[in-house]
């Protein structure tokens, strides 16, 4: 754990050689947290676990300096940062993919497996994530961690420190609110 501690007091220096130390120490939960991502859509992308940990890792260097008070706060941030590799790489499909018809979306943790749907799920998420954003940076957070993410609501509490009843409590008026903008 001190060793840990060192980590993120080197990554908040912007030591890159410390920040991969932490991702090595951080690895498997990295893993674990891209692979909850990524489970339900084997058939959607050639994106995979270790792709995704590892794309995720350059964005970190190349972020720079990073803030991370804690183990939750840095696991934190990295959910933001796959949801941002998952929408990139959504993007990327469908501007190869183009044409499609309008399909019906609804906010589950689960997106589909098609890979036309799938990436345009994301991509409709993600417009309404910025369009929340404006009413609640945390409620932001819960339906990053809890639908790109994969994490369950006490490790979301852990993370944002909040009792299990107050993330579900966020993620129900997320879900309505998204529900209202993706609708549009």
């Amino acid at each position: 754990m001190e060793d840990l501690t060192t980590s993120l007091a080197g990554a908040r220096q912007g030591d890159n050689e410390v920040l991969e130390q932490l991702f090595s120490e951080l690895y498997r939960d990295l893993r674990q947290l891209a692979h909850a991502r990524l489970k339900s859509h084997e058939t959607f992308t050639l994106l995979n676990t270790t792709a995704l940990v590892h794309e995720s890792y350059l964005r970190f260097l190349k972020a720079g300096r990073v803030q991370f008070a804690d183990r939750a706060n840095f696991i934190g941030y990295a959910a933001r940062v796959m949801r941002s590799v998952v929408v990139d790489f959504a993007r990327e499909s469908l501007a190869q993919c183009r044409g499609g018809q309008e399909v019906h979306i609804t906010l589950e943790t689960d997106a589909a497996a098609s890979p036309a749907r799938g990436g345009r799920e994301i991509l409709r998420v993600h417009e309404a994530l910025d369009e929340l954003a404006t009413v609640s940076e945390r409620m932001v957070r819960v339906v990053e961690m809890r639908y790109f993410g994969g994490m369950s609501d006490a490790e979301i509490g852990e993370i944002l420190r909040l009792t299990e009843r107050t993330v579900r409590r966020d993620w129900e008026k997320a879900r309505i609110i998204l529900a209202a903008a993706l609708k549009r």
